[in-house]
């Protein structure tokens, strides 16, 4: 077990037991206990001294003994429409990713593109955020990986070796992958974990709703403008490849898809309901208000969607489903138990008065509203380089709404760019599994990745500042 792990094992319970038998009352003494709780939180999420999922369970645990909330009320947080919205949203992905769909779609969509060097790193970069939106950009980063070592390989194995042009394409490609698997899980509210957290903590704590719709007519611009400024950074800027001729990755393409075969009837029938389930997402506010009594949410959308693909049978004599509840063996329960713990951290920070006492202190103080906004979003930003972005976004957004809240500005206008700020980590490979999966390709390095993702780093901040500025007020 690493150094920092042990430390941070041991640190997060002592930290706690000195904080909660502190002399003094800092807050109240449910607020100093939530404190207390949130400190034991932070130590071992950014230690991961052990699973981030098993550190969410903490609040189930130790709010009901501190008095904070009685157990019923904490658990409702494990088991908020916010957590079943994702479940939905991982059975599809599941559904996907079993019948090698994701994998059709990406490879179709890189041979749309063309296939020259530059269209080829942005045909890969458009597939891997296209499945981002829907898929968690970890499975999306794995689906492109191998074939896009089958590319690099080619110019490996050229007449002229691998060249210098040949190692900026490879550069190109690997860093464009995991950084359009990061943006491209912005445009869609299941497409990242922070922003379920952040929608979660809205309906729970503030009755506010957000649209699956509404998010994407923000998310899915800023999406496609961080993924067209990152092909410019890495292909025209950090890593030319000018005058690099190959025509032999059209065919790699065409052995890729040519061993898919077919498409398959399972693999129609997904895409149907994907595109049913999408449908109905995007155009649920028209729905309900043709059908008032419906009452859709995006929730029930979600689980409609999982159901049929458990329940509708492809071949009823065989008994054979789309997908089996034993499939779900592979599904990210560890990142439900998280939406929960970040949950019940906000709503113990909510009921302890703690966000009424940040409120209030930013209420007193003189601070500029833009120059707060600017520091919150770089702070997020840089901090999620370091540790889980769905951890940080369940710590601070509680705190971000209090700040929000004493600066007397709408609460969204704030959270929604600090929360896709999480998902902007660019420089190191241990920020984001995707920057750490194509990492572990050997292609990259410490100091190109950093290179480039400090720029790019530097971009997504400023492009939040002006959506806070300018964008928000007109959509919100």
């Amino acid at each position: 077990m690493e150094l920092s792990k042990k430390v941070g094992l041991l640190l997060g319970p002592i930290v706690f037991l000195i904080f909660i038998n502190l002399p003094v009352v800092l807050v109240s003494e449910k607020g100093d206990a939530v404190i207390a709780v949130a400190l034991w939180m932070l130590f071992w999420w950014i230690t991961e001294a052990v699973s981030i999922s098993v550190t969410a369970l903490l609040p189930l645990l130790l709010f009901p003994l501190l008095k904070v909330l009685p157990i019923a009320e904490v658990g409702a947080n494990y088991g908020s429409p916010i957590v079943f919205l994702f479940f939905g949203g991982f059975v599809m992905a599941l559904a996907l990713e079993k019948v090698n769909l994701h994998k059709r779609i990406a490879l179709n969509i890189i041979r749309w593109t063309g296939t020259t060097p530059n269209k080829v790193v942005l045909g890969f970069m458009i597939a891997t955020a296209a499945l981002s939106m829907w898929i968690s950009n970890t499975a999306s980063t794995v689906v492109m990986l191998p074939i896009a070592l089958s590319v690099i390989h080619l110019l490996i194995n050229d007449e002229d070796g691998f060249t210098k042009k040949d190692q900026n394409f490879a550069l190109s490609i690997m860093l464009g992958i995991a950084f359009s698997a990061n943006a491209g899980g912005i445009a869609t509210v299941i497409g990242t974990p922070p922003n379920s957290v952040l929608i979660g903590l809205l309906e729970n704590e503030y009755n506010i709703q957000i649209s699956f719709l509404k998010w994407m007519t923000l998310g899915l611009p800023f999406s496609i403008l961080m993924i067209g400024i990152i092909y410019m950074v890495l292909v025209k800027w950090m890593f030319p490849n000018s005058g690099l001729q190959f025509t032999a990755s059209k065919e790699v393409i065409q052995k890729e898809l040519h061993q898919l075969g077919p498409t398959s009837g399972k693999e129609k029938m997904v895409l149907i309901i994907f595109g049913i389930t999408i449908f109905l997402w995007v155009f649920r506010t028209l729905i309900n208000s043709i059908f008032p009594k419906l009452g859709l949410s995006d929730t029930m959308i979600s689980i409609f969607a999982a159901i049929t693909l458990f329940a509708l049978p492809y071949n009823l004599k065989k008994g054979d489903f789309i997908i089996h509840w034993k499939d779900t063996s592979k599904l990210a329960w560890g990142i439900l138990i998280l939406f929960g713990g970040g949950l019940a951290l906000a709503k113990g920070m909510s009921v302890s008065g703690i966000v009424d006492l940040v409120a209030n202190g930013i209420a007193q103080s003189n601070i500029s509203i833009l120059l707060t906004a600017a520091l919150l979003i770089l702070l997020m930003l840089f901090m999620t380089e370091l540790m889980s972005n769905v951890a940080l976004v369940a710590v601070l957004a509680p705190v971000v709404a209090g700040i929000a809240i004493g600066l007397g500005i709408p609460m969204l206008y704030l959270l929604i760019p600090v929360t896709i700020a999480s998902s902007c980590a660019f420089m190191l490979p241990m920020a984001t599994p995707p920057n750490a999966i194509v990492f572990a390709s050997g292609y990259v390095k410490v100091p190109q990745m950093a290179k480039a993702g400090i720029f790019l780093n530097l971009i997504a901040v400023a492009l939040l500042i002006l959506v806070f500025q300018f964008v928000l007020p007109l959509l919100f």
